[in-house]
């Protein structure tokens, strides 16, 4: 058993339990939360006593708020001073994506009950598993645009297999998706009450696995409603085509509907910088396989810590919390974009790697 006071990774018949444990931090991820899961993945992989892991977060309001990025931005503004060697900025990143990897390899069911808030890191904890619970307090976003990041952990491999656009739209926007949009478009499996979660655990503890876990689930799904943002496919189809992010806004303002309007306004808030980059990357994602673009998300992790936006979006979003980011460059015209593939490069530290 692995226990930290900030993830409890113990054993429960034939489960592993994995409880990230931040509660008054809405459960995001440290460094020591990402080693700790990948190890206690690592040990029961190969364990023929576990048949399965289940992963779910601690308090009521969260299933996890995403990576603990404020602490990057920190230390990353520490390096800038001469104050440390930006060490954490190179391993934050590496060993999250590495527990991305581990649990999208796991050879056993990894049930992770996405119950309340789930962003970000959160998303990357949950959806490279096998099943993926959400209930009616969910709610699921990639907002890394706003901080002036780039949707990461693995979800430049997800979102850019969504059907009809509806992951570019989802990686721009930082559109917050419920329960029946998890579900309609595959990133959650399946749906359950919240307050049955509970007695789901105890019976997953006990369950007979020669049957697999979906024989537990099939007593505890429910229908979790009409989905809202199928309703916008055509929209999304049409709008979010283009080729340039211009391109994505004028189609929108020509359209003029109250969906589109919301679109382009929530567009105009973003860092220009990872707005064009993030189009760039889906691109990109959508013809590599998940290893490569694992290890191409690390390159644009080291490439934005050397730059302006990611500080600034965490210091309006999360430190300051004005809600009033300056940009640089404030607009998509003042983007070189002969600069974007230089993103992409490999670091001079070096490119991730995946160990055994």
């Amino acid at each position: 058993m692995i226990r930290t006071d900030e993830v409890q990774c113990e054993t429960a018949g034939a489960v592993g339990l994995i409880t990230l444990n931040r509660p008054k931090a809405l459960n995001a991820l440290t460094q020591p939360m990402c080693l700790a899961i990948d190890q206690a993945l690592r040990d029961w992989a190969h364990d023929d006593r576990i048949a399965a892991v289940v992963v779910r977060g601690a308090g009521d309001r969260a299933f996890c708020a995403g990576g603990d990025v404020r602490v990057v931005a920190e230390e990353g503004m520490a390096r800038r001073r001469g104050e440390n060697d930006g060490r954490l900025g190179r391993e934050f990143f590496r060993d999250e994506y590495r527990m991305n990897r581990r649990i999208k390899t796991f050879p056993k069911p990894y049930v992770a009950l996405i119950d309340g808030i789930t962003m970000g890191g959160g998303i990357g904890v949950s959806v490279h598993g096998s099943h993926r619970i959400a209930t009616e307090r969910t709610l699921a976003a990639m907002p890394e645009t706003g901080i002036g990041l780039f949707p990461d952990v693995g979800t430049s491999h997800v979102l850019s297999r969504l059907p009809g656009r509806i992951g570019i739209y989802l990686a721009l926007t930082g559109a917050r998706l419920k329960a029946p949009d998890l579900m309609a478009f595959g990133i959650a499996t399946h749906h359950v009450s919240s307050d049955r979660l509970r007695a789901l655990v105890d019976e997953l503890i006990v369950a007979d696995w020669g049957k697999g876990a979906d024989a537990v689930l099939s007593r505890h799904i429910s229908d979790p409603g009409a989905p809202e943002l199928a309703r916008h496919r055509a929209l999304i189809g049409h709008c979010f085509a283009g080729d340039r992010v211009e391109a994505i806004l004028d189609a929108l303002d020509a359209d003029g509907s109250e969906f589109a309007r919301g679109a382009a306004a929530a567009l105009r808030t973003m860092s220009p910088t990872s707005l064009k980059l993030t189009l760039e990357e889906m691109r990109r994602g959508a013809e590599l396989d998940f290893d490569a673009c694992l290890v191409m998300e690390y390159r644009l992790t080291q490439s934005i810590l050397e730059g302006h936006d990611f500080y600034e979006g965490i210091r309006a979003q999360l430190i300051d919390k004005d809600r009033n980011p300056k940009w640089d460059p404030p607009a998509l015209a003042g983007v070189d974009e002969r600069t974007i593939g230089d993103y992409f490069k490999a670091p001079a530290h070096g490119d991730l790697t995946f160990p055994a």
